[in-house]
């Protein structure tokens, strides 16, 4: 419940999101986080949301309030969850830097996430999971492409692509205990404004 609570958050007030010099909300078609072409496309998704909420009331009218929770609500609260776990573990691994405002630029950021293998889920959730990487470089890719694209970047990335075959249980179980918070890269030849996971408290 708590993590369906964060996608909430996160759609309705950009909690934990980037930072935008005024409110960012992901249905306000005049949001910052979005460019002038997509804003009739977030209109039209808006619209989209008051005749479906409006077909909900009609239901729950009909079949009740409690069947409409059951059927529809519950899936939905699992769902939303769900997202919320696969986003946070395409961004969180020990092996991905983050970076601050003097050393970011746009592929730095693409490439720090990973793709993971969900098993029998990947063809689930149409590769959402396992082609990430693609999707962070080329956001319009179809899913259905998805597969193809990331077979085609994995040589020309080489080092940079990145991988976990680690089992979702046990990941989720590592990256909670081993990624609290980012610190300064450390090492001899360290970059400034370059962090990583660390799990020392």
């Amino acid at each position: 419940m708590v993590v369906s609570l964060g996608w909430l958050l996160y759609i309705c007030f950009n909690v934990s999101g980037r930072k935008y010099e005024k409110f960012a909300n992901h249905f306000n078609p005049k949001s910052p986080i979005y460019s002038d072409r997509e804003r009739f496309q977030i209109l039209l998704t808006d619209v989209g949301l008051f005749v479906t909420s409006y077909g909900l009331y009609k239901v729950a009218l009909v079949q009740g309030f409690t069947w409409l929770v059951l059927i529809y609500f519950a899936p939905l609260v699992i769902i939303y969850g769900f997202l919320v776990v696969i986003t946070w573990l395409q961004h969180t691994h020990r092996s991905l830097p983050h970076y601050d405002s003097t050393e970011w630029k746009w592929l730095r950021g693409a490439l720090s996430t990973i793709d993971r293998n969900y098993g029998i889920l990947n063809t689930v959730l149409h590769h959402m999971t396992d082609t990430h990487v693609a999707h962070h470089l080329v956001f319009t890719i179809p899913h259905y492409h998805a597969m193809e694209a990331t077979k085609a970047i994995k040589p020309i990335l080489g080092e940079y692509y990145q991988f976990d075959d680690t089992p979702i249980i046990k990941a989720m179980w590592r990256e909670a205990t081993e990624c609290f918070f980012v610190e300064a890269d450390k090492g001899e030849d360290s970059l400034k404004g370059v962090y990583w996971f660390n799990n020392k408290m």
